[in-house]
């Protein structure tokens, strides 16, 4: 978000105007951690954060289910309610920062707020996900501003980084690891050969996964995730429900001892990449784990840290790092919102960054997500088999069913569970998914195979 150029070297550069001598008002729903992480980092670098905006930012009103906890976070000087309406709809309130999570409720705080003139900051990804294209029509209809770094990634500037630093790209994909809760259990079952049920259990008791950590070992996170960084790459709508999502739940300890073996680690991660065959072009959108090359820099990013990758035709690949959870590290993104806010308020939508990167007109509503067959890459497979001398017959048969078979090899016995045969492994060549499909089912049914095949993706993410 910016000011006109023009307009700011026309201005009067003082402190003339009532908007530029008072703070921005900030009214907040939830005071949980990102909330409590928020008001410290604002009362903390209050100075340099009002140097970098230009005036204040003040935190004037907080909504929260126990007013005595909230009192101990923000002290006396901010008043206090458990109504979020009255917060989102307060007179002496310019933006709402909604830090309570959810759908549902969350929706109708943003959408009134938005109705009474609000900015609106927020770090829920799933909001936005959901309810995203709704809220930012809203937000044009009411000449105010939705802004969300904290929703991906939340330490990475990844939003910006899209819609401001790669303005002049054609962006081809992204592609990142965007949970920290999945890379810290598949890193712990790479390094300590636990199997997931152990590396989640760890996870829960040092605070990285929920009680209920459903959202982030079925892929639902990183799919919200994706869903808006796919947005403002590819100048179309927010598509979540067209996701394909694939967890983690049903990764098995050996798959991640194999992939070792053929020299690539196992990653959850989330992909959007821009694709034309033919006349049809489209996006395909999916979270998944997948086999990295172990060289790849993506292979390194470990224990509870972020990655996300991008590929513009102009700028070749670029990479950003960082912590994805953490109250003070959501705080940063929120507040880098709030900063955003408090230099443009005042200033006409359209000389506005774009909700979505891309101004309304040229949003592609058109452009679609590509279906879960059209989806082409490279293939791990894993094929359980009676007897080792069937390596041979497992890769012939795979390539005479258009399968482009890359390597064939056998499972080394130190990665073997005990009791468990031989095990062939492929790598293929970049294949459309739905002939991998074809292939794996009447495989299931050959002679030489012993059990189900296992099959994952392969992401070379060269530049």
């Amino acid at each position: 978000m910016y000011r006109d150029p023009v307009q700011s070297i026309e201005a009067p550069l003082l402190p003339s105007s009532a908007t530029a001598m008072r703070p921005l008002r900030v009214g907040m729903i939830g005071i949980g951690t990102v909330g409590a992480g928020t008001f410290r980092v604002l009362a903390r670098n209050q100075a340099l954060i009002a140097a970098r905006a230009g005036r204040g930012i003040k935190l004037v009103v907080v909504c929260a289910r126990s007013l005595a906890r909230a009192m101990s976070v923000v002290g006396k000087d901010v008043a206090l309610t458990n109504d979020p309406m009255q917060v989102a709809t307060h007179p002496d309130v310019d933006v709402l920062v909604e830090a309570a999570g959810g759908t549902g409720p969350a929706r109708d705080w943003v959408l009134a707020a938005i109705r009474a003139g609000k900015h609106v900051v927020t770090a829920n990804k799933a909001l936005l996900a959901e309810h995203g294209n709704e809220i930012f029509a809203a937000a044009r209809q009411h000449g105010v501003a939705v802004a969300y770094e904290g929703a991906v990634a939340v330490s990475i500037p990844i939003v910006k980084a899209l819609r401001e630093g790669l303005t002049a790209n054609r962006i081809e994909w992204v592609a990142g690891i965007i949970n920290g809760t999945t890379n810290f259990i598949l890193s712990k079952m790479r390094d300590e050969g636990v199997g997931f049920a152990e590396a989640l259990a760890q996870a829960q008791a040092l605070g990285y996964a929920e009680a209920d950590p459903t959202f982030d070992i079925e892929g639902l996170d990183a799919a919200h995730k994706i869903s808006l960084l796919a947005a403002n790459a590819f100048g179309m709508p927010v598509r979540f429900a067209d996701a394909q999502v694939e967890g983690i739940t049903t990764l098995q300890g050996l798959d991640v001892a194999c992939a070792e073996q053929l020299g690539y680690r196992i990653k959850l991660l989330g992909v959007a990449k821009r694709r034309k065959e033919g006349d049809t072009e489209g996006v395909e959108l999916r979270v998944q784990p997948a086999l990295v090359p172990a060289a790849h820099l993506l292979a390194h990013v470990n224990g509870s840290m972020n990655a996300v990758m991008v590929k513009g035709d102009a700028s070749g690949v670029t990479m950003y790092y960082g912590a994805g959870a953490g109250s003070e590290q959501t705080a940063s993104a929120v507040i880098a919102d709030l900063v955003d806010v408090a230099r443009l308020d005042g200033t006409h939508a359209a000389q506005r960054v774009p909700h979505l990167g891309f101004h309304p007109h040229a949003v592609d509503e058109q452009l679609a997500v590509l279906p879960r067959a059209a989806v082409h890459t490279r293939h791990y497979l894993r094929v359980p088999v009676h007897s080792a001398q069937q390596i041979e017959a497992v890769g012939a048969w795979l390539a005479a069913r258009h399968v482009p078979v890359l390597q064939v090899a056998l499972a080394r016995d130190k990665a073997l569970p005990l009791g468990s045969g031989p095990q062939v492994l492929v790598l293929t060549d970049a294949v459309a998914q739905a002939t991998v499909d074809l292939a794996v089912h009447a495989l299931a049914a050959h002679p030489a195979v012993a059990g189900p095949v296992v099959t994952l993706r392969v992401e070379t993410l060269e530049g």
